[in-house]
């Protein structure tokens, strides 16, 4: 059985952790297909504090303390797999955790950095031409992203990585899916995001205008770290919402309110877990513009794009239910059918294969 060492920020806790849903995903659908995958994460930014699913019986989960002793310890483990993965944005000495784990990873074994926020990465490897990674990059093997297209791929092979590949955030129907309503998150447009620098801009355009603009329509806002922002009266900030009720709060609302970060905006071809969460959950998507939508889902049939926020007002008065519903039910089976993690995980199993391959036969 092949083993994987993965290391990256929690699989057991998506709070301030937005690859959480992400890992679940592909890394449960390549268990499926045979790996023997062990998951090391550390203990930081209280989320073991706030874990939201327990250990799961697809991977072992190995939680090391916030020190560099407890860092290397960990790291050293990767002697013991197959294929060594380096995520991004770990969120403990990333640049010191990369350096360990290639160091202790076997010659035979294949060496891959995970880039689940490849645009933040690339921005700051070329700020930095001494970054750790970018020294990196000639000596891994492959490096993975969940999004960025052609532009991401070109930019990773001119920075000296030997291939780039995109393995796009996915459906999974077993935690995403449809369900009944609740009163509770009853409302006309949902929008569920933290409040992040680079994105608090695109909500004032795109969520918190058109709510000014549509005082008669009920708002809601889940997400961690808005309080004390000004809002239109209409909009109900929930704080954080547990992933327990992202399929509810998913279903309840006519509407649901997708709004990219800038660097994700500007770069493409990536399409936000929340996106096939809301699919997952039959939800009517509205999407702010972005490069490469209709390879996921089909505008106007199967999801909503909105230029600007003004695009958003008018949807919001003009999208009734039987529509919404419509273009929900139109969305959900798109992704059942193309956009699932093992859809995903089909992909990540061929190029770990024929990798593996080409390296015993060079060996």
């Amino acid at each position: 059985m092949t083993k994987i060492a993965f290391y990256g920020s929690s699989l057991l806790s998506a709070y301030w952790n937005g690859a959480a849903t992400y890992y679940r995903g592909i890394l449960r659908a390549l268990a499926a297909r045979g790996y023997d995958i062990t998951f090391y994460e550390p203990d930081v930014h209280d989320r073991q504090q706030n874990r939201d699913i327990d250990p799961p019986d697809w991977a072992r989960v190995v939680v090391y303390d916030g020190t560099v002793p407890a860092l290397r310890d960990a790291a050293a483990k990767a002697a013991t797999a197959d294929i060594v993965v380096k995520a991004s944005g770990v969120g403990f000495q990333d640049d010191l955790l990369l350096t360990e784990v290639v160091a202790a990873a076997r010659p035979d074994a294949l060496r891959i950095f995970w880039d689940v926020d490849a645009p933040a990465t690339l921005a700051e490897l070329h700020a930095s031409p001494d970054h750790p990674l970018r020294a990196a990059l000639p000596d891994l093997d492959l490096v993975l992203t969940y999004g960025g297209g052609q532009p991401v791929i070109g930019a990773y092979r001119a920075l000296g990585a030997r291939d780039c590949v995109p393995v796009y955030n996915a459906l999974d129907p077993d935690t995403h899916h449809p369900v009944p309503p609740e009163p509770r998150f009853a409302c006309d447009m949902a929008f569920l995001g933290n409040r992040l620098p680079d994105r608090e801009a695109r909500v004032a355009a795109w969520f918190f205008a058109p709510a000014a603009a549509c005082p008669e329509a009920r708002f809601l806002l889940g997400g961690s770290g808005w309080q004390g922002h000004g809002m239109p009266d209409n909009v109900r900030a929930l704080g954080h919402v547990p992933t327990r009720d992202h399929n509810a709060l998913n279903a309840s609302a006519r509407m649901v309110l997708n709004i990219a970060r800038d660097s994700m905006a500007e770069t493409g071809f990536s399409p936000a877990t929340r996106v096939f969460e809301a699919a997952g959950a039959g939800a009517c998507i509205v999407t702010d513009a972005w490069k490469g939508v209709e390879m996921f889902l089909e505008p106007g049939e199967e999801i909503l794009v909105a230029r600007d926020g003004q695009d958003v007002a008018d949807f919001v008065a003009q999208i009734l239910p039987p529509e919404a519903e419509r273009i929900g039910r139109n969305a959900l089976a798109r992704v059942l059918n193309e956009h699932t993690y093992t859809h995903r995980a089909a992909l990540a199993d061929d190029l770990f294969r024929a990798r593996l391959a080409a390296a015993r036969e060079t060996a």
